[in-house]
């Protein structure tokens, strides 16, 4: 009898760490970023991705944002550029996280991440 109870209670921790492990809407999904412009003019920006790939998201206009892409995981530098003045922030990246990199009213960079599991 108290080998099947301890059979029972291993069974049901099994099936609840299987159960809470599947609930996970993200299983490694490379991480996303945008880019909000809260800043002062239009914005132009250049990504350099952790694989060394450059991606350009012109005019992101004042007050809007940039759709999400997918990045791979790692080191990104966002090179931002708003009324001839280079602004720049390096974001490390994990999976199933996305980021928004928000220009402020002052034109300060800041990364806010979401985990994409909570």
């Amino acid at each position: 009898m108290k080998l099947t109870k301890i059979f029972a209670t291993i069974f049901i921790m099994a099936l609840l760490t299987f159960t809470l492990n599947s609930c996970k809407k993200c299983k490694g999904e490379d991480p996303q970023a945008r880019i909000t412009n809260n800043g002062t003019k239009d914005a132009s920006v250049q990504i350099k991705t952790s694989g060394g790939n450059t991606v350009n998201i012109n005019n992101v206009a004042k007050g809007t944002s940039s759709a999400y892409d997918n990045f791979a995981e790692g080191d990104v530098t966002f090179t931002i550029t708003i009324d001839k003045i280079v602004y720049e922030k390096v974001v490390t990246m994990s999976k199933c996280f996305q980021y928004d990199i928000v220009i402020d009213s002052n034109n300060n960079l800041t990364s806010v991440p979401v985990d994409r599991n909570a």
